[in-house]
């Protein structure tokens, strides 16, 4: 049996989705919540399978209930419920653990599904999504650390070319052939997204005068 506990602050909704899930054999509705406040304070002493979440509620969020509460009740699934598709909502709730994300117009076999899925400890995600997730945390590392998609070999032929060295001077510096360290610059440039070679020493200069004490 899947314990389910739901969450949105109105309360048709709350029925409406109770009485779809209580109609199928292998799912119990255990619990309700219309507040962020109540629900972070009933779902640990219930302790469900999965929290139906909605995104939005009074006194908060869904997916500041969906990270409180995975943190106390180890192996809760959590499945978002939203009327709007929202990619700044859904990276938050990805990130808060949420094993899906699905919009209120969903049918209500899907949504049954959904739950069953999370349940048996799946994501919903789907292949789109999950591309864009991984790209905007790419994204954020290359805010953190602008060499981050950088191989180490990259990353110190970026600061020759900061030196003011020429292909063949690094060449002869690394060992490497000279064609060998035009591939590096060409990859190193294509994977900061830049054109020309003094975008990367000028890059390179600041880099180093950031690092100076």
């Amino acid at each position: 049996m899947i314990h389910v506990f739901l969450v949105d602050d109105h309360e048709v909704v709350r029925r409406g989705v109770a009485a779809l899930l209580d109609s199928e054999d292998d799912i119990e509705v255990i619990g309700e919540a219309g507040t962020a406040e109540s629900a972070i304070a009933r779902i640990p002493a219930l302790k469900p399978d999965v929290a139906v979440l909605d995104v939005r509620l009074p006194d908060g969020n869904g997916v500041d209930v969906c990270r409180e509460v995975r943190s106390r009740v180890p192996g809760l699934a959590c499945l978002m419920l939203t009327s709007f598709a929202d990619d700044d909502a859904l990276f938050d709730a990805v990130m808060a653990g949420a094993s899906g994300y699905v919009l209120k117009q969903i049918h209500g076999s899907d949504l049954v599904g959904a739950v069953r899925t999370v349940a048996s400890g799946q994501s919903l995600l789907d292949p789109q999504t999950t591309a864009a997730m991984l790209q905007r945390l790419r994204e954020q590392a290359a805010r953190k650390d602008p060499l981050a998609a950088l191989s180490e070999q990259e990353r110190h032929i970026l600061d020759l070319i900061g030196e003011g060295l020429t292909n063949r001077q690094i060449g002869e510096r690394l060992f490497l052939a000279e064609k060998t360290v035009k591939n590096y610059v060409s990859n190193l440039l294509s994977k900061l997204n830049m054109q020309r070679r003094t975008q990367a020493a000028a890059l390179a200069a600041r880099l180093r005068t950031e690092r100076r004490p």
